[in-house]
C-alpha cells in the first residue's frame, strides 16, 4: 500500500469517516483510490488529489507524503486570505467556529466555485 493511501485513510480514521464516504463527499473517484490500495496505482490525478486536499484542509504535498505539514500555503487558500480572516468576515462569533464548520465552509466554497466554472451560476 502506498504513503499516499495510508496518508488518505490516517486523515478519514480521525475524521471518523470511510474511505467511501470521502469519496461521496469530495467527488474523488472510489475506482481510483481502490486501485491506489491496491497497488494498481502509484498516484493519483492532479484533480482527484486537488479534490481530497481541499475536503481535508491539507496541502497536496501533505497528502504526497513530501511534509509533516499539514496546513496549506497560503497561495493554495485562495488567495492568502487566512482561516482566521474568513471566520471574521463570515461569522458573528468568531471563536466558536469549529473545524468543522470551517471545512464545510470551504467544501461549499469549492461547489460554487465549481458549478460557476461549468456554467450552472453566473
Amino acid at each position: 500500500m502506498s504513503i499516499l493511501y495510508t496518508t488518505i485513510e490516517k486523515l478519514c480514521a480521525e475524521k471518523g469517516i470511510s474511505v467511501t464516504q470521502l469519496c461521496k463527499e469530495s467527488g474523488a473517484s472510489r475506482a481510483s483510490l481502490t486501485d491506489l490500495k491496491k497497488g494498481r496505482k502509484q498516484s493519483l490525478s492532479t484533480e482527484t488529489l486537488l479534490k481530497i486536499a481541499s475536503y481535508f484542509g491539507v496541502s497536496v504535498d501533505y497528502l504526497l507524503g513530501n511534509t509533516d505539514k499539514k496546513e496549506k500555503a497560503p497561495a493554495e487558500e485562495g488567495g492568502g486570505i487566512t482561516d482566521e480572516e474568513l471566520k471574521f468576515a463570515l461569522f458573528d462569533a468568531p471563536e466558536e467556529i469549529t473545524d468543522d464548520i470551517m471545512n464545510e465552509v470551504k467544501r461549499f466554497a469549492k461547489y460554487v466555485e465549481e458549478q460557476r466554472r461549468n456554467g450552472h451560476i453566473k
